[in-house]
């Protein structure tokens, strides 16, 4: 499609705001995560390293930040399993209710999270707790795991389409049984699928604030919790900008690893 000058010019200012939006205040945190002054003053009096070496010794961010690793492993493995089985089920067969089952499956990604975090409290409470199990770091994970599911499905179902059940029913031909067929075949072509999953399961989960909230018992504070509940302390809010520098970077890194495992084209090359 041509387009004329005046046309891409106004096309690339618009990009440009676009993306001014978005990344100038990231930009703004990190400056002022070096802000001399603790009030955040602009432009800044003074650059300095004294609030990364706070935040460094801070022993709540240092929890929060194991907390949500280990929610977020957690609730990645649960999707993994539910949402590899979930596309495998709905993408290599046919049964009555499939399209029911696959719109059951990405429904709570598109619900609010304030929906979802109701939910699950009211279910935790009225279920668990009567068994002696309260609201904790189990919940949280299970929390995560419901919309982590979702990643995971579509990028295994969005790899079962590109990928022809021939292949598998020629390696069954030849007498692979169901298993060997597939680690020999099924699985190196779709390893990468699983892998995007798997890091933006992680992400998504890291940064999860609202369903955190209403699922995290007594003591149990993810690193988004931590950065939220510090942001009305004036005196934490040059650590809060730190920590908030880190959250990005953590976040950045899984996210570009799995648009690079997406991005691979070369399925049928490979058999």
């Amino acid at each position: 499609m041509h387009l004329s000058r005046p046309a891409r010019i106004a096309l690339r200012i618009g990009a440009l705001l676009g993306f001014a939006v978005i990344y100038v205040p990231l930009l703004l945190v990190f400056v002022n995560s070096l802000n001399r002054d603790r009030s955040s003053s602009w432009p800044p009096d003074g650059l300095t390293l004294r609030w990364w070496e706070a935040a460094w010794h801070s022993a709540g961010a240092r929890d929060a930040l194991w907390t949500s690793v280990k929610a977020g492993l957690g609730a990645t493995v649960i999707a993994l399993v539910l949402g590899t089985l979930l596309a495998f089920a709905i993408g290599r067969y046919r049964f009555f209710g499939r399209h029911a089952l696959s719109f059951a499956v990405v429904l709570p990604l598109a619900l609010p999270g304030i929906i979802t975090g109701v939910a699950l409290n009211t279910a935790f409470r009225t279920v668990l707790e009567p068994l002696g199990i309260g609201l904790g770091l189990f919940t949280v994970v299970v929390g995560h795991a419901t919309f982590c599911v979702v990643v995971v499905f579509n990028n295994v179902a969005a790899r079962l389409r590109r990928l022809p059940g021939s292949y598998e029913e020629a390696a069954m031909d030849l007498g692979a049984d169901t298993f060997r067929t597939f680690r020999d075949i099924t699985f190196p072509l779709t390893r990468s699928a699983l892998a995007a999953g798997a890091l933006l399961s992680f992400a998504l989960s890291f940064d999860e604030i609202v369903v955190t909230t209403f699922t995290a018992g007594p003591g149990v504070q993810t690193l988004p919790v931590w950065i939220f509940s510090n942001m009305a302390r004036p005196q934490q809010a040059p650590v809060v900008n730190v920590v908030a520098v880190v959250l990005v970077l953590l976040s950045v890194i899984p996210v570009y690893l799995a648009q690079k495992l997406s991005s691979d084209t070369t399925v049928g090359s490979r058999v």
